[in-house]
């Protein structure tokens, strides 16, 4: 019980100073429940374009997007359809006073009838789509779910969280079959890398309770990565990541380290300088934001932001490289979040998502 109350206050620390890293930043930006709320309300119903992931079995599987997933058919493509419901969940539960909060419960009230769940489910269990979005879509879909789950003071909550009951019992029936016999994790910088999706996905089990999935996430994390060294950040990014590789799998092991065996682990995983007051990790830069694959580095930059402080909310109180890594969260903060603008639908369909999950400090 001492260990949880000393990581708690921990984590109430590190989110006072990166409220007052923040401040001159809500100061000269338009960050708002509001700005985020209306890229996700421009896309989750417009069909086209759209980029599906669907396996055909004969012509009869020629379908448009609607017809496939009807829940989750707009903003591009799937994943980017969930985690845009995602977005408008979390804000109207978190910011019930936001004056799109009213559209933002109209347009979840379509999509989450019982009826499209239902075909979703019975989508995903079509011939050929056992990896269907896995993992990175299926983190989405239960984060949706953990925050569906949160929002009992909601009575349309309440009911979506039923009927999207099926859809996770299947979702989550494939992590629990998949991961044991993934022997390698894979550390790329896009969908499939493994530990982001495994962040995800333990916060969504922890959450609802799913010891099972918890323990099984736990378990394979130290299997996988417990005895990596020096990872190459230098090295990063790729062209076009949105995820970092190294720093990924660091925000995941602070999730089943305490924080001594964390401090200890991180030393020999990455260089990360003590009290340092600059740049020791330069922010990406987008040289085409209306390129939808140069796009994807400025959603790394978001994610990066949000790693750099879950590693920092990680470690004991007292480690002198908390400084280092929220200084860098700032600086990739500021960049990232600017470049949330809409102007473009190939980032604006997606990075809304990744500005609220940032900005709501939802991996804390």
């Amino acid at each position: 019980m001492g260990q949880k109350k000393s990581r708690n206050l921990l984590i109430l620390i590190t989110t006072f100073f990166l409220f007052l890293l923040s401040l001159p930043l809500l100061a000269t930006t338009n960050i708002t429940p509001e700005r985020f709320t209306e890229l996700a309300l421009d896309c989750i119903h417009k069909e086209y374009p759209n980029k599906i992931s669907h396996t055909l079995q004969s012509d009869s599987d020629v379908k448009p997007p609607r017809e496939l997933y009807p829940a989750f058919f707009g903003c591009y493509d799937w994943h980017s359809s969930v985690h845009g419901h995602w977005l408008l969940t979390r804000l109207a539960r978190l910011y019930p006073d936001n004056r799109l909060s009213s559209q933002s419960i109209i347009k979840l009230e379509k999509s989450f009838s019982r009826k499209n769940l239902l075909e979703e489910t019975n989508y995903i269990q079509g011939t050929g789509r056992l990896a269907f979005e896995r993992p990175y879509g299926i983190a989405w879909l239960l984060q949706l779910v953990a925050e569906l789950e949160e929002w009992s003071s909601n009575e349309s909550a309440i009911k979506w969280r039923e009927h999207i009951k099926p859809l996770e019992k299947i979702l989550a029936e494939r992590i629990t079959n998949w991961l044991p016999k993934l022997t390698y994790p894979v550390r790329s910088g896009q969908h499939s890398q493994t530990a982001f999706a495994l962040g995800l996905i333990i916060d969504w089990a922890r959450i609802t309770g799913n010891k099972e999935i918890e323990l099984l996430i736990e378990h394979r994390s130290v299997e996988y990565f417990l005895n990596d060294k020096n990872c190459p950040i230098s090295y990063e990014p790729s062209g076009a990541d949105f995820l970092s590789p190294c720093l990924a799998e660091a925000d995941l092991m602070r999730r089943v380290l305490v924080p001594e065996e964390f401090s200890k682990w991180l030393a020999g995983f990455i260089n990360i300088p003590y009290h340092s007051n600059h740049t020791w990790l330069e922010p990406a830069v987008v040289s085409d934001p209306s390129d939808p694959k140069l796009a994807h580095l400025d959603g790394l930059n978001l994610s990066r932001a949000w790693m750099l402080e879950g590693i920092a909310s990680g470690l004991p109180l007292d480690d002198p490289r908390i400084e280092s890594l929220l200084i860098a969260a700032k600086e990739h903060s500021d960049v990232g979040l600017a470049a949330v603008t809409g102007e473009f639908y190939e980032g604006g369909h997606w990075l809304g998502s990744f500005a609220t999950y940032l900005v709501t400090q939802r991996g804390l």
